[in-house]
This record gives structure tokens, sequence and C-alpha cells, in this order.
């Protein structure tokens, strides 16, 4: 009897020090970054970065790099909640956010489907456009990064052919129309350190 305790008790130490002892998943969040992710809980909104300050131009104009879709990094998972947070709080009402926005340098954004029943926002991962159509579209635009500031846009395809990952890891490709090809060119544009100012300036 007293060899089965002894063996139970050594299961339980061991098991015990194991779960004590397990290191955190692993993310590619910088400390920087995971420190802005942090700050608050998924309900809370980012702070959004201003074309207008110059610390936060010279971020909001660089590149931004792929991320591996990872259902159990839960800096990732926390971080696409609060970007979530963000883009539909009351003071920001946007259709759409890029992760640049909120200072984090990651190809992940958030688009509303306006193509889909209810309109809702979904998140796509590393996103790119392999094709534009050559019809089009005139749209009026605006930014959460440049507050009170709107224009048309005449250069906009639309028709785009993109391709993104999901949050589960599963990979899509998917022609998208109309207003809501339009946003996707918007955020997708921010990944690469391209304002809707910009394609106005060019047309100008």
């Amino acid at each position: 009897m007293r060899f089965y305790l002894f063996i139970f008790a050594t299961f339980l130490f061991f098991s015990c020090s194991s779960s004590r002892n397990k290191k955190p998943a692993t993310t590619s969040f910088s400390s920087t970054q995971q420190q802005l992710i942090l700050a608050a809980d998924t309900s809370k909104a980012m702070r959004l970065y201003l074309l207008n300050n110059t610390s936060d131009s010279i971020l909001l104009r660089r590149k931004s790099v792929d991320v591996i879709p990872n259902p159990n990094d839960e800096m990732q998972q926390h971080f696409i909640k609060r970007l979530y947070s963000t883009v539909t709080d009351s003071s920001s009402l946007g259709v759409g956010i890029a992760a640049p926005q909120v200072g984090i340098l990651k190809n992940i954004i958030w688009v509303q489907r306006f193509d889909k029943e209810k309109f809702p926002f979904e998140v796509y991962l590393n996103p790119k456009i392999l094709q534009y159509s050559k019809k089009k579209q005139p749209c009026p635009e605006g930014c959460l990064s440049i507050p009170n500031k709107r224009g048309t846009t005449q250069n906009r395809a639309y028709a785009i052919l993109i391709d993104y990952d999901k949050m589960d890891g599963t990979h899509v490709t998917e022609m998208v129309e109309d207003f809501t090809a339009v946003i996707f060119q918007h955020e997708i544009d921010h990944l690469n350190g391209i304002m809707f100012v910009d394609h106005l300036e060019e047309e100008g």
C-alpha cells in the first residue's frame, strides 16, 4: 500500500512541476507590440495612429509583415479582438481597419462585408490582391487615421481577386466586387504603407 502511495505522490509532484514549468505559447509579436496589445482587455479600443502625428506617420508609412495563423497564440487572438473593438468603437465606426493603424506592423485587417447578408465584419490574415479588374469605380473615402478628411478616389478597381488566411489556417481565394472591393483595397494599402490621400494626389 505504501508503495502505491509513493508512486501516486511522485506522479502528482511531476505533474504539478510540469504544469508550473510549462512555457507559454510562443508569439511573433515584439515586446513593444505586446505592451500595446495587453494595455487593456479585448473589449477596449486601441489608440489610433494618425498621419498628422510625426512619430505615428513614420510607422504608418512602413510595410507590415505576414503572420502565421495560430489559434493557440493568445497574444494574436487578444490583438485581433482588440482590433475589432477599435474599428467598431462608437468614436470610430469605420468599415475597415488595418493593424498598422494601431501601431502593429502585421498583415491583419478587419473588413465589413457589405456584399454579405447583415454586413458582417470579418478578419483576414495576410491578405493580398492577385488581380485587379480593368473596370474602375469612383468612391468617396475617408480614413480613421486621417480625421476630418474625405475625398473621392477614381482609380479603385471595381473587382479584385484576393487571397488570404483565415484564423483557423485555411487559405482562401475569392473575387470581391463593388464597395467591399474598395474597402479591401484601402486596408491592404495600409499594410504597404499607402494612404488613400496618396491616390488623391496621383489623380489630382
